[in-house]
């Protein structure tokens, strides 16, 4: 009997940076994709499966542990014997640009509920069946989205960088323990704006100023090929004319 195929989970796919990592990931194995709406994944469901890959959506509030429990519970009973090869945290939740006065708590609270808890929750997940999956041509992989404010808390955004700092210190401390574990865990700083469909009015100096999703797709695929020789941790992406 062949053995199942393996298995990428993505959460936080939208249009598009997370459908261009399903869409990378799908050319070697079947993908599960997250998102609270269900249209936000319903398009790269239909067009992975359409060529030839294999896809499933799953609706998940990832702020929820006992949803994002359920999800998983389902995704396993579904993919029975299929090891997870790599598993992605993608949220873009938690993006509030005000001024700290104006902030309310509940404001504030949302950057930590979607980055710092959602990301938690998800790992919490993911890792112990990372942790058992064998004979994979690759290591197991969990990675996670970060930004700017990941590292730079700026004005008006003590929101949205609390939530990314949280996020960071999280994948910090799961690298260090899961790394000699034989599970790679990476942070992935994408800094500047990316060419997805809400952005494309938005116009610059030069015409090639915006992150291309396809390419931050190929830099989350090359983290997860590392070997367990060369664990990469934490990866910087912009533009060749943002500021930093």
């Amino acid at each position: 009997m062949a053995a199942a195929r393996p298995l990428a989970i993505i959460a936080g796919v939208g249009p598009g940076t997370g459908a261009s990592i399903a869409r990378r990931f799908a050319k070697a194995y079947s993908v599960v994709v997250l998102a609270r709406n269900p249209s936000n994944y319903d398009g790269v469901v239909h067009e992975i499966n359409s060529s030839g890959g294999q896809a499933t959506g799953f609706s998940a509030d990832l702020s929820d542990p006992q949803g994002v429990k359920s999800t998983f519970e389902q995704i396993t009973k579904q993919y029975s014997g299929a090891p997870l090869a790599a598993a992605v945290f993608n949220v873009g939740g938690g993006f509030v640009r005000k001024p700290f006065l104006e902030l309310t708590a509940e404001e504030f609270s949302s950057g930590f509920e979607a980055q710092g808890k959602g990301a938690f929750n998800f790992a919490k997940e993911a890792l112990p069946l990372l942790l058992q999956a064998k004979d994979l041509q690759y290591p197991p992989t969990l990675i996670f989205t970060g930004a700017t404010a990941s590292v730079k808390g700026s004005a008006n955004f003590s929101t949205f960088a609390a939530g990314k700092f949280a996020l960071r210190a999280l994948a910090q401390s799961l690298a260090r323990e899961f790394g000699p574990k034989g599970v790679h865990v990476s942070h992935v700083i994408v800094d500047g704006v990316i060419d997805i469909p809400r952005t494309k009015a938005w116009t610059f100096e030069h015409e090639d100023a915006k992150l291309d999703p396809e390419a931050i797709a190929e830099s989350y695929w090359h983290l997860h090929t590392q070997p367990r020789t060369t664990f990469g941790f934490e990866l910087d992406l912009r533009p060749y004319v943002e500021r930093w």
